[in-house]
Formats: structure tokens, C-alpha cells, sequence
């Protein structure tokens, strides 16, 4: 049975990271390897970002979610730049799951869920891609 290519939206990090709940449930399937997680250097660099800025996390505190991240997730440097979608950070996420060769997105961004899917590939909110799994 495949390993499901999953990307998350800097939301589902951030929720993860700092709130847990379901986010958090599927970052520890990517770490445990039920799912193969997805991230691109601009993803990360958002995620960063906002954990400074909004959070007021240190640095130390950043570098160390980034490599937690880093030691579970395979790196996409996309090639291409996406402009599908007005927000750019929506764009970056978008990306990365083409050139991942991606299964899912999963988002809470109103934005990305609203496309449903992207160039077949669905967008879904953290329960949905829950249950989807396991039925699968």
C-alpha cells in the first residue's frame, strides 16, 4: 500500500504546532510515516514568519519546529510559479502539491477550500482528510 503525498497549508502547521487538535494528529502520522508530508522552502519560510511575528516565538523556538518539520517531510523546490489564486501564499501551496505529485492538500484556508480541488488534485480541511484515511 502507497504512503498518501500530503500537503498542509502554513494553517494546519501553525494549528499543529501551537493549538494540536486533528492538525496535530496528522502532523504525528507524518512523523510516524503513515502519511509522506510535503513542504517547499516558501511554506516553511511563511510558517516561520508567522510564528515570529504573530506568535512572538524566538528563534530558537522557529529553528527548532522548522527542523522537527524537516526530519518528517520530503523538500519540493517547485519550479514553476502558480498564479491561480489571488492570495500568493495560497499560490506557493498550490505549487508545491503539482510538484510533489501530491495526494491531498489539506487547508483551513476559506480560499483553497472553496477550489475544492486543484489540477485533480483535492483540497480538504484536517477532519475530512482524517476520515478519508482511515477508510482508505
Amino acid at each position: 500500500m502507497s504512503v498518501h503525498r500530503v500537503v498542509f497549508d502554513t494553517n494546519i502547521f501553525l494549528s499543529a504546532f501551537i493549538f494540536g487538535g486533528i492538525p496535530q494528529l496528522l502532523f504525528e502520522m507524518a512523523r510516524s510515516k503513515q502519511i509522506q508530508l510535503l513542504v517547499s522552502p516558501s511554506i516553511l519560510a511563511e510558517f516561520a514568519s508567522i510564528l515570529k511575528h504573530k506568535f512572538q516565538w524566538d528563534d530558537e523556538d522557529i529553528s527548532e519546529a522548522l527542523s522537527t518539520i524537516g526530519r518528517c517531510s520530503e523538500l519540493i523546490k517547485p519550479a514553476q510559479r502558480l498564479k491561480a489564486v489571488q492570495d500568493d501564499a495560497d499560490n506557493r501551496v498550490l505549487e508545491c502539491a503539482i510538484e510533489g505529485k501530491a495526494d491531498y492538500i489539506v487547508s483551513g484556508d476559506k480560499h483553497l477550500l472553496a477550489l475544492r480541488e486543484f489540477q485533480k488534485i483535492p483540497i480538504l480541511r484536517a477532519s475530512d482528510i482524517i476520515e478519508k484515511l482511515r477508510l482508505a
